[in-house]
């Protein structure tokens, strides 16, 4: 293992910072997610309405959202996987901080959502 010789709060917050960057292009993984649970699997459960023009079915959804997903996975881990081992977190830690960090976008242009409203 490397010995860093940067300060342990900036090796905390190079993480933080990449993963909130990250998380500006994540929401359109996270759209994707959404539109695909809340008209198929949600609106069977009856949690949810479904998209009344919505009557293609789901395997176009799934067809555009897999590899969307994939590419933005991998980017995602590849950024942080040298990234994990200049912090004192536990992997465990270090993972969870990470995709914390970067739903933090999505969830600010939900509660704006819900602000206008």
């Amino acid at each position: 293992m490397k010995t860093s010789t940067a300060p342990s709060w900036l090796r905390l917050c190079l993480p933080l910072v990449v993963n909130v960057l990250l998380g500006v292009p994540a929401v359109v993984p996270a759209f994707l997610l959404w539109y695909f649970a809340s008209n198929w699997p949600l609106a069977a459960l009856g949690w949810t309405d479904r998209e009344p023009t919505e009557n293609d079915g789901a395997l176009p959804w799934v067809m555009v959202a897999t590899p969307v997903l994939t590419l933005f996975g991998l980017l995602w881990w590849l950024a942080n996987r040298p990234l994990r081992h200049s912090t004192a977190l536990t992997p465990h830690g270090y993972w969870l901080l990470s995709a914390a960090a970067t739903t933090v976008p999505t969830l600010a242009l939900v509660v704006i959502g819900w602000a206008g409203d």
